[in-house]
């Protein structure tokens, strides 16, 4: 149920985004998430990779600072308060969630949210009691 999630820490300079897009692409690899978070010098660039091991060593041959963390990919409800309900769950078992971005689900009504969160094995246990579906890496990255 965990998800590997790529981060790739970018100077704030023009052609560095297209320079990690172009090393993916040129490797076969394929964005399936992304989330870019920057400040006046850096950024940090969030990646859900179709394979994200290959990923991890073809940006770190290449030069690039590069780190691993699991996250959790949630199916939602795609509906007016639909988020909101997940993060009540979350809320209720004081779960805190560290960052989050969303991409468009496969499932016709649904929307895919990735969480990083403070306690995943609590969030894990939290949402299935509550039929909360969470996705698996290979339904992810496919």
């Amino acid at each position: 149920m965990k998800i590997k999630q790529i981060s790739v820490f970018l100077e704030n300079k023009s052609g560095r985004l297209s320079e990690v897009t172009r090393v993916l692409g040129d490797h076969e690899l394929n964005i399936r998430a992304l989330s870019l978070a920057d400040t006046a010098d850096f950024g940090i660039l969030r990646l859900i990779i179709n394979e994200p091991d290959k990923a991890w060593r073809v940006l770190k041959e290449r030069g690039f600072t590069v780190s691993e963390t699991e996250v959790l990919a949630v199916e939602v409800p795609d509906d007016p308060g639909g988020l909101a309900g997940v993060l009540e769950l979350l809320e209720g078992e004081s779960i805190n969630i560290e960052y989050t971005y969303a991409f468009v689900g496969k499932r016709q009504g649904n929307a895919l949210v990735v969480f990083k969160l403070e306690d995943t094995d609590k969030a894990i246990g939290t949402l299935l009691k509550n039929n909360i579906r969470l996705l698996t890496g290979e339904e992810v990255y496919k």
